[in-house]
């Protein structure tokens, strides 16, 4: 047994490595050995490049490794190889074509196709039984499938390859180009394990793309999809987040550095919950969240994660306001990526998420914003699953998100989220414009908190000129149930745009 092949506990069953790390946690451990196995998918999906990862791997263990090609050339593979850095050595590479050069008086009494399938599978068990390797790859079945001419004799060819392969102990990847239709279940019902790659392409965009594994008979795989890559250096697969055990919440809050805010959220927010901050666009969404980014990051690095605004404006506007997030970038207990819209599949950006918290130490995580991740992601990839399965993890790691979500419009009651996740969210502020004395100004309200009490009263907000401010409570508001709240008190209240004192 080698470090690429290994007995699971309390079982006999023997894994074999597929070189590609997100795909054996999803396999629990990689394929079971000494098995047939189907890797399917249409042309451009990454099947070669995971054939050629999991002979790779059996080579840097010392194991024998054959990749029989019908359908392309050495030199193509050894071209593809050399585009991820790759060197072939020590693989077999064994070539077939198809015996084209067979006398034409063999034909009289059988179909030429009868006697090319047999010529072909002979050779390929030849040279088998010639290098005796560990680790096979057939690449691909087409060509025995055009070959058989009918599913029976097609069939019966993969059921005596299974039959031989068994008997000499050898793990076998079998890929198929889906060229029999996307229904023909002949093959994965004969496979041990079936993994299926997929690729989409969109009008935006790079295409994504994911996998799924359909089976893995005796073994209790990851279901469902999951998203991967091809990058320089092979398929980097992103398994979807479980949250697991919770490392210990703690039990401080946390303050904003501005002692009115921490006052309207009952003495600050809470470590390991989710924050959405809503509001319609210029309301002070962004500014507010990078107060506790910059307030907490000398004990808590912080990671801010931006689709809509460019990283050289969200710094600016937060130097402006005294929150010297310079000082945090350069210390590194900041970090600031910007996402751009077309680039990751939400796999992607979830484990790169998990990056800076399980390496980075980050405990505090800004989106900015829902809007700009659900355009990232394709209605089709269940963005609100996505995010509960996201947020799921951050909380039981302790940490605290802040989400913004960017209402459509300006004022009234139509204004409507572009996705509805204040139920996944554990504390809800809401920022609204309201009229007063002539003059359109900023309030900031809590309409939920699940971890503390927190005041109901509104607050006026302001932003700048060098800092952000809350007011005191104000109370004589109409209109506040028609989204457009107007303010009929006395101006001593609210705050002055020119005074310094904090008000």
């Amino acid at each position: 047994m080698t470090d690429s092949t290994r007995a699971l506990p309390d079982s006999n069953d023997v894994r074999a490595l597929t070189g590609v790390r997100g795909l054996d946690t999803l396999l629990a451990g990689g394929f079971p050995a000494n098995r047939l196995h189907l890797i399917e998918g249409h042309p451009g999906s990454g099947k070669t490049t995971l054939a050629l990862q999991f002979l790779l791997e059996g080579r840097r263990v010392g194991e024998t490794c054959l990749y029989v090609t019908m359908s392309e050339t050495s030199v193509e593979l050894r071209g593809v190889a050399a585009s991820h850095g790759w060197s072939l050595d020590g693989i077999e590479i064994f070539e077939l074509s198809r015996p084209e050069a067979l006398a034409a008086e063999q034909y009289t009494l059988y179909h030429p196709s009868e006697i090319e399938l047999g010529e072909l599978s002979r050779a390929v068990l030849d040279t088998i039984d010639r290098s005796k390797p560990t680790r096979i790859v057939l690449d691909s079945l087409s060509e025995m499938r055009l070959l058989a001419r009918d599913p029976l004799r097609y069939r019966r060819q993969i059921l005596a390859f299974k039959e031989y392969f068994a008997r000499k102990d050898r793990t076998v990847l079998m890929l198929d180009d889906l060229t029999g239709g996307e229904n023909d279940l002949r093959l994965q019902s004969i496979a041990h394990g079936v993994v299926r790659l997929e690729q989409e392409a969109f009008e935006y965009g790079r295409s994504r793309r994911r996998l799924r594994i359909v089976k893995v008979r005796g073994v209790a795989v990851t279901e469902g999809y999951h998203d991967f890559k091809i990058e320089r250096g092979g398929l980097v697969v992103y398994p979807q987040l479980t949250p697991g055990s919770s490392d210990g919440s703690r039990t401080s809050n946390i303050a904003s550095g501005v002692p009115e805010l921490d006052r309207l959220l009952g003495g600050g927010l809470t470590w390991g919950t989710c924050t959405l901050l809503l509001g319609p666009a210029g309301v002070g969404k962004s500014s507010l969240a990078a107060q506790y980014v910059t307030a907490t990051a000398t004990e808590s690095p912080a990671a801010v994660f931006l689709f809509d605004e460019r990283r050289a404006t969200f710094v600016d506007r937060c130097e402006h306001l005294g929150m010297q997030i310079r000082e945090r970038l350069r210390t590194g207990q900041v970090t600031i990526d910007q996402v751009e819209p077309g680039d990751l599949s939400p796999g992607e950006f979830a484990h790169r998420i998990r990056a800076r918290v399980d390496e980075g130490g980050c405990r505090v995580v800004l989106i900015d914003s829902v809007n700009g991740y659900l355009h990232a992601i394709p209605s089709g990839h269940a963005p609100l699953v996505r995010m509960h399965e996201l947020l799921a993890y951050l909380n039981e790691r302790g940490v605290a998100t802040l989400l913004i979500a960017a209402q459509h419009g300006m004022m009234g009651m139509q204004m409507m989220a572009p996705i509805d996740v204040s139920y996944l969210a554990d504390c809800v502020i809401l920022l609204r414009y309201f009229e007063a004395h002539g003059a359109v100004r900023k309030a900031i309200s809590v309409v939920k908190k699940r971890t503390g009490t927190h005041e109901t009263t509104i607050r006026e907000f302001a932003v700048g000129p060098d800092r952000l401010r809350v007011g005191e409570p104000l109370s004589d508001f109409q209109g506040v149930m028609t989204g457009v709240p107007q303010y009929v008190g006395a101006a001593e209240p609210l705050l002055n745009k020119d005074d310094k004192s904090g008000r």
